[in-house]
């Protein structure tokens, strides 16, 4: 018994099986690869030969009639067929998990931090996903109760007064303040990001020195990480705010041109305002957001 350069292969396993009983007898081939079985009952039997790293050596229906005596040729072993199975994840499916992960991050278990990445490498959005994450995160249970915080504060102050007391002041105020999220949030981080094809995330950085962490943090109002992995210029981040700020305008009392001003202003101003956001995230937000991934040391 040899393998196909001609080696000779001991310690095979040769069971011999008798095809009506299935009566089995087995042996083991010794150093010169040969194997024998004596006293062997005529009948119809089948051979099996295996050895590890080889492939099985089967022959059938091998008649023996009384007193035969039965040599077999040399018999070659080839090397076992090893099958991997691989399994392919695309890149949409990578990042469905990836965003999966976000939507479990809150900020001391309770306000979503949905759109901070910790893998710097993470997988691009799809459109759908970007527009998936931004309904996700309007629909939020805790989305709605802040508005109702910020509706309030309004309503105390007598912000708006065109929308009266009440609360049919407090729920017009509500729905002010809801739609300017909604509208912040559907175009500066789905409708434009798919149109110029940018990631709408903040990336954590998490090393280097704090100067360097920190101008990284400030810059991302202005520059972002595009679908293609490189960053560029944020139009997604200002024209969402510029959009958000001109919808407002159409909502607000006209009462309160000098309020509904003073909104606009605020929120070209998010843009600026923003990077106070992003220092926290660097700085702080990510010690204190439940469901994030634990940190690890920074890669040389």
């Amino acid at each position: 018994m040899t393998d196909t350069d001609q080696a000779l292969i001991s310690t095979a396993q040769i069971v011999l099986e008798e095809t009506e009983t299935k009566v089995t007898r087995s042996a083991t081939s010794d150093a010169s690869g040969s194997f024998s079985f004596v006293a062997v009952p005529p009948g119809k039997y089948m051979l099996r030969i295996s050895a590890p790293g080889f492939s099985q050596w089967k022959v059938e229906d091998i008649i023996l009639h009384a007193d035969d005596a039965l040599a077999l040729p040399t018999v070659e072993l080839g090397v076992e067929e090893i099958t991997a199975s691989v399994n392919a994840i695309t890149q949409e499916d990578l990042a469905e998990q990836q965003i999966s992960a976000e939507e479990h991050q809150r900020i001391l278990g309770i306000l979503p931090n949905f759109y901070v990445s910790y893998v710097s490498n993470a997988a691009p959005l799809t459109r759908k996903q970007k527009f998936k994450l931004a309904f996700v995160v309007s629909t939020d249970p805790l989305t709605f109760m802040t508005t109702g915080v910020t509706a309030g504060i309004e309503q105390a102050q007598g912000d708006f007064s065109g929308y009266g007391p009440g609360i049919s002041g407090y729920a017009q105020r509500y729905a002010a303040t809801y739609g300017n999220r909604l509208s912040a949030t559907f175009l500066g981080s789905a409708f434009f990001p798919s149109i110029f094809h940018q990631d709408p995330r903040y990336f954590y950085r998490g090393h280097g020195r704090i100067v360097t962490r920190a101008l990284y943090a400030i810059s991302t109002t202005v520059i972002c990480k595009g679908d293609n992995g490189h960053f560029q210029p944020n139009y997604s981040n200002v024209l969402g705010n510029l959009g958000a700020a001109f919808i407002a305008g159409t909502y607000y009392p006209r009462s309160d041109q000098h309020a509904v001003q003073v909104t606009v202003s605020d929120t070209l101003l998010g843009v600026a305002y923003g990077s106070f956001g992003t220092l926290f995230q660097e700085f702080l937000l990510r010690h204190v957001t439940h469901g994030a991934p634990p940190i690890t040391p920074a890669q040389p």
